[in-house]
Protein backbone atom coordinates (compact mmCIF):
# COMPACT_ATOMS: atom_id res chain seq x y z
CA UNK A 1 0.00 0.00 0.00
CA UNK A 2 1.74 3.09 -1.10
CA UNK A 3 0.71 6.71 0.66
CA UNK A 4 0.53 10.09 0.24
CA UNK A 5 0.58 12.99 2.30
CA UNK A 6 -1.59 16.15 0.52
CA UNK A 7 -2.26 19.03 2.64
CA UNK A 8 -0.93 17.06 6.04
CA UNK A 9 -3.66 14.49 5.32
CA UNK A 10 -2.41 11.18 4.62
CA UNK A 11 -3.85 9.39 1.51
CA UNK A 12 -3.37 5.69 0.20
CA UNK A 13 -2.89 5.75 -3.44
CA UNK A 14 -6.53 4.79 -4.63
CA UNK A 15 -7.47 8.07 -3.64
CA UNK A 16 -9.35 7.64 -0.23
CA UNK A 17 -8.04 8.75 2.86
CA UNK A 18 -6.66 6.61 5.45
CA UNK A 19 -9.43 7.39 8.35
CA UNK A 20 -8.29 7.43 11.78
CA UNK A 21 -9.89 6.75 14.88
CA UNK A 22 -9.19 8.18 18.64
CA UNK A 23 -9.93 6.80 21.90
CA UNK A 24 -9.17 8.34 24.92
CA UNK A 25 -9.58 12.82 25.44
CA UNK A 26 -8.32 13.44 27.66
CA UNK A 27 -5.38 15.57 29.22
CA UNK A 28 -3.37 14.63 26.42
CA UNK A 29 -5.80 12.63 24.02
CA UNK A 30 -7.92 15.88 23.16
CA UNK A 31 -5.38 18.11 22.10
CA UNK A 32 -3.53 15.28 19.79
CA UNK A 33 -7.03 14.09 18.12
CA UNK A 34 -7.53 17.86 17.48
CA UNK A 35 -4.45 18.25 15.86
CA UNK A 36 -5.55 15.22 13.33
CA UNK A 37 -8.86 17.12 12.92
CA UNK A 38 -6.79 20.68 12.29
CA UNK A 39 -4.68 19.42 9.35
CA UNK A 40 -7.89 17.36 7.88
CA UNK A 41 -7.49 13.97 8.55
CA UNK A 42 -10.64 12.06 8.87
CA UNK A 43 -10.96 11.16 12.76
CA UNK A 44 -13.82 9.30 14.63
CA UNK A 45 -13.98 9.79 18.45
CA UNK A 46 -14.94 8.04 21.67
CA UNK A 47 -14.23 8.91 25.18
CA UNK A 48 -16.20 7.23 28.59
CA UNK A 49 -17.10 10.96 29.00
CA UNK A 50 -19.17 11.38 25.76
CA UNK A 51 -19.25 15.35 26.40
CA UNK A 52 -15.31 15.33 26.31
CA UNK A 53 -15.72 14.36 22.51
CA UNK A 54 -17.99 17.81 21.72
CA UNK A 55 -15.50 19.90 20.82
CA UNK A 56 -14.16 17.61 18.60
CA UNK A 57 -17.27 16.66 17.00
CA UNK A 58 -17.83 20.69 16.26
CA UNK A 59 -14.45 21.08 14.79
CA UNK A 60 -15.51 17.99 12.48
CA UNK A 61 -15.19 14.94 14.03
CA UNK A 62 -17.42 11.75 13.67
CA UNK A 63 -18.11 9.79 16.81
CA UNK A 64 -18.90 6.39 17.86
CA UNK A 65 -20.56 5.07 21.23
CA UNK A 66 -17.96 2.24 21.69
CA UNK A 67 -14.15 1.52 21.00
CA UNK A 68 -15.77 -1.69 18.83
CA UNK A 69 -17.62 0.68 16.22
CA UNK A 70 -14.42 2.62 16.22
CA UNK A 71 -12.26 0.39 15.26
CA UNK A 72 -14.19 -1.04 12.96
CA UNK A 73 -14.83 1.92 11.29
CA UNK A 74 -11.46 3.32 11.17
CA UNK A 75 -8.38 1.78 9.34
CA UNK A 76 -6.28 3.03 11.75
CA UNK A 77 -7.04 3.31 15.72
CA UNK A 78 -5.13 5.51 18.42
CA UNK A 79 -5.65 5.00 21.71
CA UNK A 80 -4.56 7.48 24.91
CA UNK A 81 -5.92 6.04 27.92
CA UNK A 82 -4.87 6.83 31.98
CA UNK A 83 -3.52 3.39 32.99
CA UNK A 84 -3.20 -0.23 32.36
CA UNK A 85 -6.56 -1.06 33.53
CA UNK A 86 -8.02 1.33 31.16
CA UNK A 87 -6.07 -0.07 28.76
CA UNK A 88 -6.89 -3.15 28.72
CA UNK A 89 -10.38 -2.53 29.37
CA UNK A 90 -10.94 -0.56 26.36
CA UNK A 91 -8.70 -2.58 24.05
CA UNK A 92 -9.89 -6.09 25.43
CA UNK A 93 -13.26 -5.62 27.55
CA UNK A 94 -17.21 -5.79 26.21
CA UNK A 95 -17.50 -3.99 22.94
CA UNK A 96 -13.42 -3.05 23.04
CA UNK A 97 -11.60 -1.97 20.11
CA UNK A 98 -10.28 -5.21 19.73
CA UNK A 99 -13.84 -6.66 18.26
CA UNK A 100 -14.04 -4.41 15.91
CA UNK A 101 -10.71 -5.15 14.22
CA UNK A 102 -9.27 -7.47 11.71
CA UNK A 103 -6.92 -7.50 8.71
CA UNK A 104 -5.66 -4.72 7.30
CA UNK A 105 -5.99 -2.56 10.25
CA UNK A 106 -3.96 -1.08 12.53
CA UNK A 107 -4.06 -0.52 16.39
CA UNK A 108 -1.61 1.99 18.18
CA UNK A 109 -1.90 2.27 21.81
CA UNK A 110 0.03 5.61 23.05
CA UNK A 111 -0.75 5.13 26.77
CA UNK A 112 1.74 4.92 28.77
CA UNK A 113 1.34 1.01 30.19
CA UNK A 114 4.03 -1.75 31.81
CA UNK A 115 5.83 -3.67 28.81
CA UNK A 116 3.39 -6.84 30.08
CA UNK A 117 0.29 -5.26 29.50
CA UNK A 118 1.64 -3.46 25.92
CA UNK A 119 2.26 -7.51 24.85
CA UNK A 120 -1.15 -8.71 26.32
CA UNK A 121 -2.87 -6.09 24.03
CA UNK A 122 -0.59 -6.65 21.22
CA UNK A 123 -1.53 -10.31 21.81
CA UNK A 124 -5.01 -9.56 21.22
CA UNK A 125 -4.85 -6.82 18.14
CA UNK A 126 -2.62 -9.74 16.59
CA UNK A 127 -5.26 -12.50 17.20
CA UNK A 128 -7.26 -10.73 15.36
CA UNK A 129 -5.65 -10.22 12.16
CA UNK A 130 -4.87 -6.72 12.83
CA UNK A 131 -1.37 -5.37 13.20
CA UNK A 132 -0.27 -3.69 16.53
CA UNK A 133 2.24 -0.78 17.72
CA UNK A 134 2.82 1.28 21.39
CA UNK A 135 3.72 4.54 20.87
CA UNK A 136 3.64 6.38 23.99
CA UNK A 137 4.71 9.39 24.07
CA UNK A 138 7.30 11.77 26.20
CA UNK A 139 5.66 15.02 26.67
CA UNK A 140 2.83 16.48 28.35
CA UNK A 141 -0.06 18.95 27.88
CA UNK A 142 1.59 21.62 26.22
CA UNK A 143 3.48 19.71 23.95
CA UNK A 144 0.74 17.70 22.91
CA UNK A 145 -1.06 21.12 21.72
CA UNK A 146 1.80 22.31 20.23
CA UNK A 147 2.33 19.04 18.27
CA UNK A 148 5.52 18.37 19.99
CA UNK A 149 5.38 15.52 21.81
CA UNK A 150 8.15 12.04 20.78
CA UNK A 151 7.06 9.05 20.08
CA UNK A 152 8.74 6.02 21.38
CA UNK A 153 7.23 3.10 19.16
CA UNK A 154 8.20 -0.86 18.86
CA UNK A 155 6.05 -3.39 17.13
CA UNK A 156 4.80 -3.92 13.88
CA UNK A 157 7.29 -2.18 11.45
CA UNK A 158 4.76 -1.94 8.23
CA UNK A 159 2.49 -0.15 10.50
CA UNK A 160 4.80 2.16 11.57
CA UNK A 161 5.66 3.21 8.79
CA UNK A 162 1.71 3.88 7.72
CA UNK A 163 1.37 5.89 10.99
CA UNK A 164 4.05 7.72 10.65
CA UNK A 165 2.54 10.93 9.07
CA UNK A 166 0.43 11.06 11.87
CA UNK A 167 2.82 11.19 14.25
CA UNK A 168 4.70 13.69 12.69
CA UNK A 169 1.08 15.81 12.79
CA UNK A 170 1.56 15.24 16.28
CA UNK A 171 4.81 15.30 17.46
CA UNK A 172 8.31 16.60 16.98
CA UNK A 173 10.12 13.39 17.35
CA UNK A 174 9.90 9.39 16.98
CA UNK A 175 11.57 6.23 17.80
CA UNK A 176 11.30 2.87 16.43
CA UNK A 177 12.74 1.15 19.20
CA UNK A 178 12.17 -2.44 18.06
CA UNK A 179 9.67 -5.48 19.92
CA UNK A 180 6.57 -4.62 21.48
CA UNK A 181 7.89 -3.86 25.14
CA UNK A 182 10.29 -1.84 24.44
CA UNK A 183 8.91 1.44 23.78
CA UNK A 184 6.91 1.01 27.35
CA UNK A 185 10.48 0.13 28.70
CA UNK A 186 11.98 3.57 27.38
CA UNK A 187 8.66 5.38 28.47
CA UNK A 188 9.01 4.53 32.15
CA UNK A 189 12.29 5.05 32.09
CA UNK A 190 12.03 8.37 31.01
CA UNK A 191 9.54 9.43 33.67
CA UNK A 192 11.28 7.47 36.48
CA UNK A 193 14.44 9.96 35.98
CA UNK A 194 11.57 13.30 35.32
CA UNK A 195 10.41 11.75 38.61
CA UNK A 196 13.60 11.53 40.39
CA UNK A 197 14.38 15.19 38.86
CA UNK A 198 11.58 16.57 40.14
CA UNK A 199 11.75 15.57 43.82
CA UNK A 200 14.88 16.25 43.69
CA UNK A 201 14.88 19.77 42.55
CA UNK A 202 11.72 20.40 45.05
CA UNK A 203 14.38 19.83 47.82
CA UNK A 204 16.53 22.61 45.99
CA UNK A 205 13.61 25.02 46.19
CA UNK A 206 12.75 24.07 49.39
CA UNK A 207 16.30 24.40 51.24
CA UNK A 208 17.43 27.44 49.50
CA UNK A 209 14.69 29.38 50.90
CA UNK A 210 14.70 27.91 54.23
CA UNK A 211 18.60 29.20 53.55
CA UNK A 212 17.58 32.66 53.59
CA UNK A 213 17.71 32.59 50.01
CA UNK A 214 15.67 33.76 47.22
CA UNK A 215 14.75 30.62 45.18
CA UNK A 216 13.29 32.25 41.57
CA UNK A 217 17.25 33.23 41.86
CA UNK A 218 17.80 29.43 42.11
CA UNK A 219 15.92 28.71 39.48
CA UNK A 220 17.38 31.16 37.30
CA UNK A 221 21.23 30.15 38.45
CA UNK A 222 20.35 26.39 37.69
CA UNK A 223 18.64 27.03 34.16
CA UNK A 224 22.19 29.08 33.33
CA UNK A 225 24.61 25.73 34.23
CA UNK A 226 24.74 22.24 33.15
CA UNK A 227 22.04 21.17 34.61
CA UNK A 228 20.07 23.41 32.92
CA UNK A 229 16.15 21.20 32.05
CA UNK A 230 13.63 23.21 30.64
CA UNK A 231 11.07 21.59 33.35
CA UNK A 232 13.14 23.35 36.14
CA UNK A 233 12.52 26.67 34.35
CA UNK A 234 8.84 26.02 33.26
CA UNK A 235 7.81 24.61 36.73
CA UNK A 236 9.77 26.20 38.63
CA UNK A 237 8.36 29.98 38.93
CA UNK A 238 5.28 28.38 39.99
CA UNK A 239 6.46 25.83 42.47
CA UNK A 240 7.51 29.00 44.69
CA UNK A 241 4.25 30.39 44.59
CA UNK A 242 2.28 26.82 45.16
CA UNK A 243 0.44 26.66 42.09
CA UNK A 244 0.60 23.43 40.44
CA UNK A 245 -1.76 24.36 37.44
CA UNK A 246 -2.36 20.35 35.88
CA UNK A 247 0.12 19.70 32.39
CA UNK A 248 1.02 16.08 34.07
CA UNK A 249 -1.45 14.70 37.38
CA UNK A 250 0.96 13.96 39.59
CA UNK A 251 -1.32 10.50 40.12
CA UNK A 252 -0.01 9.19 36.74
CA UNK A 253 3.88 10.07 37.59
CA UNK A 254 3.24 7.98 40.67
CA UNK A 255 1.70 5.04 38.52
CA UNK A 256 5.00 5.55 36.13
CA UNK A 257 7.21 5.71 39.25
CA UNK A 258 5.43 2.23 39.91
CA UNK A 259 5.66 0.93 37.08
CA UNK A 260 9.30 1.37 36.60
CA UNK A 261 10.64 0.23 39.90
CA UNK A 262 8.53 -2.76 39.11
CA UNK A 263 10.51 -3.00 35.72
CA UNK A 264 13.78 -2.82 37.48
CA UNK A 265 13.02 -4.99 40.14
CA UNK A 266 12.50 -7.62 37.20
CA UNK A 267 15.69 -7.30 36.08
CA UNK A 268 17.31 -7.03 39.55
CA UNK A 269 18.55 -3.48 38.67
CA UNK A 270 18.72 -1.36 42.22
CA UNK A 271 16.70 2.02 41.92
CA UNK A 272 17.22 3.60 45.71
CA UNK A 273 17.08 7.21 44.43
CA UNK A 274 14.05 6.48 42.43
CA UNK A 275 12.41 4.51 45.02
CA UNK A 276 12.85 7.11 47.53
CA UNK A 277 11.26 9.78 44.86
CA UNK A 278 8.00 7.31 44.63
CA UNK A 279 7.80 7.62 48.36
CA UNK A 280 7.54 11.02 48.26
CA UNK A 281 4.17 11.28 45.21
CA UNK A 282 2.73 8.51 47.55
CA UNK A 283 2.93 11.05 50.21
CA UNK A 284 1.65 13.89 48.27
CA UNK A 285 -1.17 11.44 46.76
CA UNK A 286 -2.27 10.87 50.57
CA UNK A 287 -2.72 14.85 50.87
CA UNK A 288 -5.25 14.96 48.07
CA UNK A 289 -3.38 16.06 45.21
CA UNK A 290 -3.22 13.45 42.44
CA UNK A 291 -5.03 15.40 40.36
CA UNK A 292 -2.40 18.32 40.71
CA UNK A 293 0.47 18.74 38.10
CA UNK A 294 3.16 16.36 39.58
CA UNK A 295 5.30 19.25 40.64
CA UNK A 296 2.98 19.68 43.60
CA UNK A 297 5.23 16.59 45.28
CA UNK A 298 7.02 19.39 46.73
CA UNK A 299 4.32 19.66 49.00
CA UNK A 300 5.04 16.49 50.68
CA UNK A 301 8.04 17.70 51.83
CA UNK A 302 6.25 20.60 53.02
CA UNK A 303 4.55 18.28 55.21
CA UNK A 304 7.79 16.25 56.53
CA UNK A 305 9.13 20.13 57.13
CA UNK A 306 6.13 21.00 59.21
CA UNK A 307 5.98 17.39 61.34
Amino acid sequence: MRLLVLKQCVWIDDGSPITVGFLGLGIMGSPMALNLIKTGCDVTVWNRTKSKCDPLISMGAKYKPSPEEVTAACDVTFAMLADPESAMEVACGKHGAVSGMGPGKGYVDVSTVDGGTSKLISGHIKASGASFLEAPVSGSKKPAEDGQLIFLTAGDKSLYETVTPFLDIMGKSRFYLGEVGNGAAMKLIVNMIMGSMMATFSEGLLLSEKVGLDPNVLVEVVSKGAISAPMYAMKGPSMVKSLYPTAFPLKHQQKDMRLALGLAESVSQPTPISAAANELYKVAKSHGLSDSDFSAVIEALKGKVQS
